[in-house]
């Protein structure tokens, strides 16, 4: 193969696909994927006086604001990227389940644009996840999901998260709308990473 030939296969929708830790200049275009994951999965499940409030500068205050100052402790903000632009997102820090022990993680936020899904992102950013965690020395990643959302659910157990029994109804709206999700976990011990690799 000649250089040419290989340079033309580097073209494409995943050239230079990668995961680095975000950076506040990265806000803008998080709060544009956080709006787009988020009216899709939500829409027809909460108000549409909710869904409205999905919009990116709002999201996007957010992320910039805790990338400014960030909480103590492993809470991270990951980027997807083709390219240089942004195509997805997920946010991990310690478990704040009143059940989970001191070394639990947990994958707070996951979402790639509608945009760029089956390129393999969702799973670099899944994969990045569980590194910073375990490397933080994490024992187990919790992750919730809504628990009608059938493709998620079903990504997430490919990758090696099944569910634990626990769920939860979380509110959605100020009349108290409600949404149920259930818990997916993994171990992060090194011979189970190894069994799934």
């Amino acid at each position: 193969m000649s250089e040419h030939e290989g340079h033309s296969h580097a073209a494409g929708p995943t050239a230079d696909a990668s995961v680095r830790t975000a950076v506040p200049t990265d806000a803008p275009a998080v709060g544009v994927v956080q709006a787009a994951v988020w009216t899709q999965a939500y829409a027809g499940r909460v108000p549409d006086d909710v869904v409205a409030q999905f919009v990116a500068p709002s999201f996007a205050k957010a992320w910039r604001s805790s990338l400014e100052h960030p909480p103590e402790g492993v809470h991270r903000l990951l980027v997807a990227r083709a390219g240089e632009q942004v195509v997805g997102f997920a946010a991990i820090g310690p478990s704040q389940d009143p059940d989970a022990g001191p070394a639990r993680g947990e994958v707070t936020a996951i979402g790639v644009h509608p945009g760029g899904r089956r390129l393999g992102h969702g799973s670099r950013l899944l994969n990045a996840c569980v590194d910073h965690l375990r490397g933080a020395g994490a024992e187990d990643v919790a992750i919730w999901v809504l628990a009608d959302d059938e493709a998620t659910r079903a990504f997430l157990v490919a990758s090696g998260l099944g569910p634990d029994g626990a769920y939860r109804d979380r509110v959605v709206s100020p009349e108290g709308d409600t949404l149920r999700e259930v818990r997916l976990v993994a171990s992060l011990a090194p011979d189970d990473a190894e069994q799934e690799g």
